[in-house]
């Protein structure tokens, strides 16, 4: 039995991060920045550490995932702005300063004690922040697909995968509070930005930064129903309803920026 839930856990992430990866290549960055935002790897972590820990505990947690999300856009904060700023070792220097933005902003964020409106409200604060801070980004598309390879694949895969396992695997030593903080992390956005960048270059990644946002107000939903759905209704049925809520919200978001002829399919 824990072998089985192991391989649905590390199926079920690598599942989500070449889907995206492909999204990126096949249609445009910006479907895929709106794309990454919704409750993707957030989902895996919550579900799974309700099966493990229990639903009060995975309940507390989403309130966490909820606060957390302000430390998730500063990840991508810290990310644009250091990969606009360095051409030499971009990269590098992005991934190091951008994780440890987050270890700082998730510290600071713990000695938060929010109930749940004040954890809607935050990460609302956050998301039209960085909005406008990521206003001036031109979109740019993917012109040179490469193909995608056994080994792209596996080494994206791999890398969230091995980011949700240690969430999910440490959720009860931690505690619900930093378990929620922790699935805050953007584990499928991440290694996608990590490889876009290593593929195409900063432009690609800064285009699906620039949308990220958008698509966070659908985590919030999810979190919310998720905190309040599963210890009254359980992890299987609060996560249906969690999905569906967030599903909604993704739908809203599109039918509105369709309303301002803002197209995130390709072109």
């Amino acid at each position: 039995m824990i072998e089985l839930l192991f391989a649905l856990k590390l199926l079920v992430a690598i599942g989500v991060v070449v889907g995206l990866s492909i999204i990126t290549e096949k249609s445009s960055p910006k479907l895929a920045g709106l794309i990454a935002g919704l409750p993707t790897g957030s989902a895996i972590t919550l579900f799974f550490i309700g099966l493990e820990n229990g639903a009060d505990f995975a309940s507390v947690s989403a309130i966490y995932n909820m606060e957390g999300i302000v430390a998730m856009l500063s990840v991508l904060f810290i990310y644009y702005k250091t990969s606009a700023a360095f051409k030499r070792h971009g990269l590098a220097l992005s991934a190091i300063f951008s994780v440890a933005g987050y270890f700082v902003a998730i510290y600071l964020l713990h000695f938060l004690n929010l109930n749940a409106v004040g954890a809607v409200l935050l990460p609302l604060a956050a998301i039209v922040l960085s909005t406008y801070l990521f206003r001036e980004i031109r979109d740019s598309k993917v012109t040179e697909r490469i193909r995608l390879g056994f080994g792209v694949l596996f080494a994206r895969a791999v890398a969230a995968a091995a980011i949700i396992l240690a969430v999910i695997g440490t959720a009860g030593l931690a505690g619900p509070e930093w378990a929620g903080l922790f699935t805050a992390f953007p584990t499928t956005t991440f290694p996608l930005i990590l490889i876009i960048h290593y593929t195409y270059g900063e432009k690609q990644v800064h285009t699906i930064i620039k949308h990220f946002p958008v698509g966070l107000a659908s985590l919030i939903a999810y979190s919310l129903v998720v905190s309040l759905a599963y210890p009254v209704i359980g992890i299987y049925y609060g996560t249906a309803a969690a999905f569906a809520s967030a599903f909604l919200v993704c739908i809203f978001i599109y039918l509105l920026h369709m309303q301002k002829g803002r197209q995130f399919l390709p072109g």
